[in-house]
């Protein structure tokens, strides 16, 4: 294919439609990178739109809008869903924003994927804000699991840390998506100092609902780039307020490629995960690849280098030049997220506008 430059607009990274430097990438059809990581889990952010304002993911005003000509369509997100499965390896799918509920096509992205590469798994991360009216329609078109964001059970708290009131509706859409049999249900919490206090409560109510919780070490994804190494709470801090209510026994992880480190609570059967993205990195064995909502590779959270499949696409590329495009993406991932070193620099995107 001929190699042009696409900008993408909202102040963000230049886009690529070809990759340099991969001339000595071996011929093989999956996802490989320089350092031997096979990606085989896709995370698909299908719109910047939220409707809530988490303040470590998101500004105040919410993101810029994206046009909506410059979003994947449920057409193109189907498509390459299906390269991704049948040519290049993938195993697993997640729907992700923004919220991926702000789509209306939600179901009939879901149905696609689907009918396209069935047997597949198919899961969503969400903020569960109006998932109780949509919960069974979306099982039916063939999700399977969701990852449901909530970091305190306290009304006003959640109401600060969201810039909104919504609590009620996510107890809701937790319930519903437990009554639909969307599971394993997992509730993920992002650690911080206003946080750490409920954090047992928290995990008393994941409990009692039956539903798996993971806390997440809080990374420099935020809009407002406020975040602070010297104040974030890591891991360590966090086992030390559980322990002072629950017993932990340390299991560690099934998956090398599983991001989450699990502890047993009371001895059991029910398990705590956290993700120490910062202080434990998992990045040597990290198995992800990322399309934006704008049709973009990412090959990595913290890499402001992005890989145009849509404008690919939209030209008349063919299913075998789009998958060359994200095989080179991909062969040039970095080696790790680099916080620690002396030069770190944030990526340019928010949480938000990549996608979890």
């Amino acid at each position: 294919m001929t190699a042009t430059v696409r900008p993408v607009q909202m102040g963000l990274p230049r886009v690529r439609s070809s990759v340099s430097s991969i001339s000595d990438r071996p011929d093989v059809s999956g996802l490989i990178d320089r350092f031997g990581r096979v990606a085989k889990d896709l995370r698909v952010s299908i719109t910047e739109k939220c409707s809530l304002r988490c303040t470590y993911c998101m500004p105040a005003e919410g993101l810029p809008a994206i046009p909506q000509s410059r979003l994947l369509s449920t057409d193109e997100i189907v498509r390459l869903v299906r390269i991704a499965v049948e040519d290049l390896g993938v195993d697993q799918i997640r729907f992700t924003g923004g919220e991926p509920l702000m789509r209306r096509d939600l179901e009939d992205i879901v149905d696609g994927c689907a009918r396209a590469v069935p047997g597949t798994p198919l899961s969503m991360t969400t903020n569960a804000v109006g998932l109780e009216h949509r919960a069974q329609r979306l099982v039916d078109a063939g999700l399977t699991r969701v990852n449901i964001s909530l970091d305190s059970i306290d009304r006003a708290h959640f109401a600060e840390l969201t810039r909104r009131d919504r609590l009620p509706s996510v107890l809701a859409g937790i319930r519903a998506a437990a009554k639909a049999g969307l599971a394993p249900l997992k509730v993920n919490a992002v650690l911080m100092p206003e946080t750490l206090s409920g954090a047992a409560d928290l995990l008393a109510w994941c409990l009692q609902e039956g539903v798996r919780l993971r806390f997440i070490e809080e990374m420099p994804l935020d809009a407002d780039h406020t975040w602070d190494r010297s104040s974030m709470v890591d891991a360590q801090r966090l086992l030390a307020v559980l322990g002072e209510r629950f017993e932990l026994a340390e299991i560690g992880r099934e998956d090398p490629s599983a991001p989450a480190e699990e502890w047993l609570v009371d001895g059991g059967p029910a398990t705590v995960g956290i993700i120490a993205s910062v202080t434990r990195n998992f990045c040597a064995d990290c198995d992800r690849t990322r399309l934006t909502a704008e049709g973009t590779v990412r090959s990595c959270l913290f890499s402001d280098e992005e890989v145009d499949l849509r404008g690919a696409m939209r030209a008349g590329a063919t299913d075998e030049d789009l998958a060359g495009l994200w095989r080179g993406a991909m062969w040039n991932k970095w080696a790790g997220h680099g916080i620690d070193s002396a030069g770190f620099q944030p990526p340019r995107r928010s949480m938000g506008a990549i996608g979890g």
